[in-house]
């Protein structure tokens, strides 16, 4: 991967992450400030993860069919940027819901699409531990960029602003796709009933389960971890700072990725990341003290980062060839998909049916699941003697 390639990648991440950051702080904000109550910005933010379900697979497919990863992305990149447009001419609440189940299904095809055609040139030159955390990093750089700048933006000039800087970042995404590249697909007939061969095996259908739970306890932190602390009693500015310390501790992480992942096995740093969810999770749910909750948010790291980078590794032991953006895509289907979607369900239950912290300790017991599903492929990988 040449490094005019890298910086192309590079920049994608950033600026899809900038998008995220956009809308999982701020989208509700600007909805609330349209005049919808609480239940009607909540059936919009599921969209985020109800799109995943379905969206990814679907896009995963096509890529593999017909061995273009790269022109697909650039494709839903144009076409996400047109449909955000649409924004300023939007009134009623189901225009609202339209437009954001079908903005966030053609955004749905970006990250699995781009996770693998990054991992497919970067396994073609052998340097996946060396570079993937580095390029991976400005996804998370962009996310606490865009955090920090529009909360100063919207808090300075409001929240009507909102479709403004929207507009300006799918835009810039969807140019900077023109610059990407990856090394040729090998044009292969795809054989029916390859996939499900691989998903008979075992280990891979504990390894989609650990991921499922994985993303179900974190939807509680995405959906509810900025009204959690509101509730503590922290203002907007202070909400901020912590999301973007979290997401600070993943980019350290992604820039020592290789140390890592060149040293332990994937499956033993997934069994840690479910472990450091569980303490995270009890820690925030329990003992809701400033320094508390700012150890907790460095844990992000390994919840998160840790998480990501070994189960992106581990992906490649099973889906490889035209299997590959498929594997991908069923790994955001199952987690971020139906885990995230079940997940921000039940917390929403919880949040009203008890108390708040509740959700945070369902949290702690879904990572706790996640760490007993991974451990059935241990006996499997490691045969005891």
């Amino acid at each position: 991967m040449t490094p005019s390639v890298r910086w192309a990648f590079g920049s994608f991440f950033f600026l899809y992450f900038a998008y995220v950051g956009l809308v999982s702080p701020y989208a509700s904000l600007f909805f609330l400030d349209r005049g919808f109550n609480v239940i009607e910005i909540a059936v919009l933010m599921s969209m985020l993860q109800i799109t995943r379900i379905v969206g990814p697979f679907s896009w995963g497919w096509l890529s593999d069919y017909l061995s273009n990863r790269v022109g697909i992305i650039r494709f839903c990149a144009c076409l996400a940027a047109l449909v955000f447009v649409c924004i300023f001419f939007l009134n009623s609440y189901l225009a609202f819901f339209v437009w954001m189940f079908v903005l966030h299904t053609i955004l749905s095809s970006l990250m699995p699409l781009g996770e693998s055609a990054t991992v497919h040139a970067l396994f073609k030159d052998n340097s996946f531990d060396k570079r993937y955390g580095r390029l991976r990093l400005w996804g998370s750089i962009g996310f606490i960029a865009m955090v920090l700048v529009a909360g100063e933006l919207f808090q300075r000039k409001g929240i009507e602003l909102y479709p403004i800087v929207g507009m300006i970042v799918l835009s810039l995404l969807a140019l900077i796709t023109f610059l990407l590249h990856e090394p040729k697909m090998e044009r292969r007939k795809m054989v029916k009933g390859e996939l499900l061969v691989v998903l008979f095996n075992p280990d891979v259908r504990w390894f989609l389960l650990s991921g499922f739970f994985m993303i179900f306890a974190h939807a509680a932190l995405y959906v509810f971890y900025s009204l959690y602390l509101s509730n503590l009693g922290y203002n907007k500015f202070q909400i901020g700072l912590f999301w973007a310390l979290g997401v600070f501790a993943e980019v350290i992480f992604f820039y020592f990725q290789s140390k890592v992942l060149s040293r332990l096995d994937a499956e033993v740093v997934l069994q840690a990341s479910f472990g450091v969810g569980v303490v995270r999770f009890a820690l925030i749910a329990l003992y809701p003290l400033t320094p508390v909750l700012i150890f907790a948010q460095i844990l992000h790291a390994g919840t998160f980062a840790a998480h990501h980078s070994a189960a992106t590794k581990l992906l490649q032991r099973w889906f490889t060839g035209p299997l590959q953006a498929r594997g991908q895509a069923l790994m955001a289907t199952i987690s971020y998909g139906l885990g995230g979607t079940l997940g921000g369900l039940c917390a929403g239950w919880i949040w009203d049916a008890f108390q708040p912290r509740d959700v945070f300790v369902m949290s702690a017991l879904a990572c706790g699941l996640a760490g007993m599903a991974i451990q059935k492929l241990r006996p499997r990988r490691y045969p005891s003697h």
